[in-house]
């Protein structure tokens, strides 16, 4: 059967509990059709980008699941039914990755295995050097006198 990994997200107002009853009943709907969870993760409250139904946070849930495109269809067209449910996204996969994923990996596991360079290492970045004196731009007119244009005071022509 081909591998899939879902995230669904459910409005911010749930507590964790119901959060997780909803990663049980998809679950069980992939169960019903034949399919099966292989592992699920609960990533926890999170503050999206934007608004989605008025929401800031959302609950964020993580599947892997190993069932038919029938029953991964019948879970979808449920999740986008369900009112507590705002976004879902499923994905196909070859296989599916060994560990947790890298949303519950610490930060310095990350640092270590070396998917993200430290803040302060920034070699990539060239060397600026002394960027010397530069010419001024829009100011430091005002004793000559002369039209600068803009929107001036009390000037009369």
């Amino acid at each position: 059967m081909p591998l899939y990994e879902h995230v669904l997200i459910a409005r911010q107002d749930l507590s964790s509990a119901q959060a997780e009853g909803l990663i049980e009943h998809f679950s069980t709907v992939l169960a019903d059709n034949g399919g099966k969870v292989v592992e699920f993760e609960y990533w926890g409250v999170k503050t999206m980008a934007y608004k989605i139904n008025k929401n800031r946070k959302g609950h964020y849930a993580y599947l892997k699941s190993d069932a038919p495109a029938a029953a991964v269809q019948e879970m979808e067209r449920l999740a986008r039914l369900h009112d507590d449910v705002m976004r879902v996204l499923t994905i196909k996969v070859d296989a599916h990755e060994e560990g947790p994923s890298v949303q519950m990996q610490k930060r310095d596991e990350r640092s270590e295995r070396g998917d993200r360079p430290d803040r302060g290492d920034r070699g990539d970045r060239p060397d600026r050097g002394d960027r010397g004196d530069r010419p001024s731009f829009g100011g430091g007119d005002r004793d000559r006198g002369g039209d600068r244009g803009g929107f001036g005071g009390d000037r009369r022509r």
